[in-house]
């Protein structure tokens, strides 16, 4: 079905002066043909009888629901699918005359977009990358009708039950061997842990090892030098006893 039109109202009556409200464009044609530039929002002046205002554009931002539709991804996986479009109109003029309802042919091209994408992609895509490319692919088509696409947002995505049991299976799968992954290196760490601990413990062992034989032979080198002091001592006391007798 079309989607809703911009309209907020029905057309306003030309009685001369007009008000242009906040955010809105109006496309005025003279007597029937002659088309006058959108008029800038406030106060503006016509001329009753010959001009006429034909188009009023919105220049909010507009939402528009993209109906749900199949699509094949290129994994050949049937999904059921449905979005959210964001426009904006950049072009009064080009919104009133470059097509008849600009809204509804925004839709079917994002629809038609959302199916040829999505054929391209496998399930396991990310979901980024394709409201990306629908974007670009509809400002490309829209431009000659004054709409830029803001952005599009996939509301749902219905996948088959069997190839939702088999996603489960592999999210599950990739679960375990995360797990898996996850335990082996927790060991790893561990034993290199305890073995730094080991090679840690020998150094310092070897260290103190070392250092008690460093001192263990600086205490005897010390205790022969007190006794050779002695002994030498003890010589001079006899030496100068026998030279006084």
């Amino acid at each position: 079905a079309p989607a809703p039109h911009r309209l907020n109202s029905g057309l306003p009556v030309n009685i001369g002066v007009l008000f242009v409200p906040q955010q809105e464009a109006w496309v005025v044609e003279r007597m029937g043909n002659h088309l006058i530039l959108p008029f800038s929002q406030g106060l503006n002046f016509l001329i009753p009888l010959l001009d006429r205002i034909r188009y009023v554009q919105s220049l909010k931002e507009i939402v528009i629901n993209v109906p749900e539709q199949s699509a094949v991804t290129l994994d050949n996986v049937t999904l059921q699918i449905d979005g959210v479009l964001y426009l904006r109109v950049m072009d009064p003029y080009k919104a009133s005359y470059g097509v008849e309802d600009p809204e509804y042919a925004v839709t079917q091209l994002a629809q038609t977009t959302m199916r040829s994408e999505l054929g391209k992609l496998s399930l396991d895509r990310e979901r980024e990358s394709l409201n990306a490319n629908i974007v670009d692919a509809i400002n490309q088509a829209s431009d000659c009708w004054g709409i830029r696409c803001l952005r599009y947002e996939i509301k749902d995505i219905h996948v088959p039950p069997r190839v939702k049991e088999s996603m489960q299976m592999q999210v599950e799968a990739e679960r375990r061997k995360r797990a898996t992954v996850l335990e082996s290196e927790g060991t790893r760490e561990s034993a290199i842990n305890v073995a730094e601990g080991q090679k840690q413990a020998q150094i310092l062992a070897s260290e103190a090892e070392k250092a008690e034989q460093i001192n263990k032979a600086a205490g005897e080198a010390n205790a022969m030098l007190v006794k050779a002091r002695a002994k030498a001592e003890a010589i001079q006391l006899l030496a100068a006893a026998l030279a006084q007798q």
